[in-house]
């Protein structure tokens, strides 16, 4: 599965926020994180509403920062009982100072059989949070953030 939204900001702004775990709460919905940078740092990421939500600790195991003149990305490997797969941010600089992010995830679904058959049904519910993230990230790097 594959988010891409145009950003209103230069690249190394959105790049910036996007890999800032501890602002991720921000613009990235219901999900709260913290960690490092670089390939091996560790980000513990918990998505829910209050105490109600699960832990994706990741392991960052690609990193090129964007400039704002060339593109960047964060891969990270999903090491959550919830969460398996892969992920990965793609910061890309376009004409005028703009950017786009593309967010992808190659997930394993939970539950073998029956999440392999939930997939599509939660898919249909994700893309639009991605969707609405990455806009609310743009919006936010825009205004410096």
């Amino acid at each position: 599965m594959a988010v891409t939204e145009p950003c209103p900001a230069p690249a190394d702004q959105v790049w910036r926020l996007l890999v800032d775990w501890d602002r991720h709460d921000r613009w990235m919905l219901l999900t709260r994180a913290r960690g490092g940078q670089g390939p091996g740092a560790v980000v513990e990421a918990v998505t829910g509403i209050g105490r109600v939500g699960f832990a994706d600790p990741m392991e960052i195991t690609a990193w090129r920062p964007a400039t704002r003149d060339s593109a960047g990305h964060c891969e990270v490997r999903h090491l959550g009982r919830v969460v398996r797969g892969r992920g990965r941010f793609d910061v890309a600089p376009l004409p005028d100072g703009r950017s786009r992010v593309t967010w992808t995830e190659w997930i394993d679904p939970p539950f073998g059989p029956l999440g392999r058959l939930a997939w599509p049904v939660v898919r249909a519910a994700v893309e639009p949070a991605f969707r609405r993230s990455l806009r609310k990230l743009g919006r936010l790097a825009g205004d410096g953030a």
